[in-house]
């Protein structure tokens, strides 16, 4: 395990280092508590986290298999919380997970795939040490916030492509390649709507539920959470329709193609007919033909049909055919 960062805090400020195997006993003043970050952590590391600060089984259970949706279970006078990391890995969303202990005077994270550390995070809190000092629930907002804010530049990235893909679909038609994308990307989008529907239900429920070591006072941050998860949820829904849009409006360019380039073989094919049909009349050799005995014939019969043909021309001309 990567001990990523564990410290105690009063007040607001740290106060000093601390190590996993030993037990922290803070006072019951909330301003005071333990923050400890790990990343990828052995079973036996995970007990001793338990054994310390009196971690429920199953939530350990959890937090060691790293293959749960978003949510909150209750422990007692405890929290566990489970939420998803996203981030682009090789033109791909790539998912973390983040589990988080809460207790009275303690909040452990601990991340699994993760892109994104928590270390800027925890500095940008300890720069505000009023904010610090009201307690885990506190972290443990700006902890979910620091997870769904790395969701917005993901859909934004996606945005752009899919935007410059609406726009080549009006001057080209899609490649294979480009149509293998688009099935991607939606297969994408779904995967990531499974993980955002439960973000959201994790947000509403500190929002609107009681719930142990949350203070009343928070609600109103992780709402704005809860409206971060929405605004991204609102995003996808619209990247999917218009995937969709492109799609489909690259299928009608195609079937249109194909239907002018159809109509052009059979206008073509109508206009060769004709002097197909006089020549295969006069190619059948038989000996009693009065038009082969006439002077001019020759210069009548190709005269006859060049008439036919530009009649026929001008007109699949004048219905677009050609």
């Amino acid at each position: 395990m990567t001990v990523i960062a564990a410290y105690l805090y009063r007040n607001g400020q740290r106060v000093r280092e601390v190590s996993i195997t030993e037990r922290i006993d803070c006072a019951e003043d909330k301003s005071e508590f333990v923050w400890i970050g790990v990343a990828s952590p052995t079973a036996e590391e995970m007990r001793t986290l338990q054994q310390n600060y009196n971690l429920h089984p199953l939530a350990v259970e959890d937090a060691i298999k790293a293959d749960q949706l978003p949510k909150v279970d209750i422990y007692g006078e405890q929290l566990f919380v489970v939420a998803r990391t996203a981030h682009v890995e090789d033109q791909a969303i790539a998912y973390g997970e983040t589990a988080i202990f809460i207790g009275h005077s303690h909040i452990i994270s601990v991340r699994h795939g993760s892109a994104r550390g928590h270390i800027e995070l925890r500095h940008a809190l300890e720069a505000v040490p009023d904010r610090l000092a009201h307690g885990v629930d506190y972290v443990l907002h700006a902890i979910l916030d620091f997870i769904v804010d790395g969701y917005l530049p993901i859909v934004e990235g996606i945005e752009e492509e899919v935007l410059t893909m609406e726009q080549h679909t009006v001057d080209n038609f899609l490649g294979r390649d480009e149509i293998t994308r688009i099935f991607n990307l939606r297969r994408q989008l779904i995967r990531f709507q499974r993980i955002l529907a439960p973000m959201q239900e994790v947000a509403t429920k500190f929002v609107k539920i009681d719930l142990p070591c949350i203070d009343p006072e928070t609600r109103p941050y992780f709402s704005d959470v809860r409206d971060h998860v929405r605004r991204v949820q609102t995003m996808v829904d619209d990247l999917r329709e218009v995937l969709n849009s492109v799609f489909e409006f690259s299928n009608l360019l195609e079937q249109q193609r194909t239907g002018t380039i159809t109509r052009q073989l059979a206008a073509w094919a109508a206009i060769l007919a004709v002097p197909t049909a006089i020549a295969g009349i006069y190619g059948m050799n038989f000996e009693h033909m009065p038009e082969l005995k006439t002077r001019y014939g020759y210069f009548v019969v190709l005269g006859v049909i060049l008439l036919i043909c530009s009649i026929l021309y001008r007109r699949f001309r004048k219905l677009n055919w050609l």
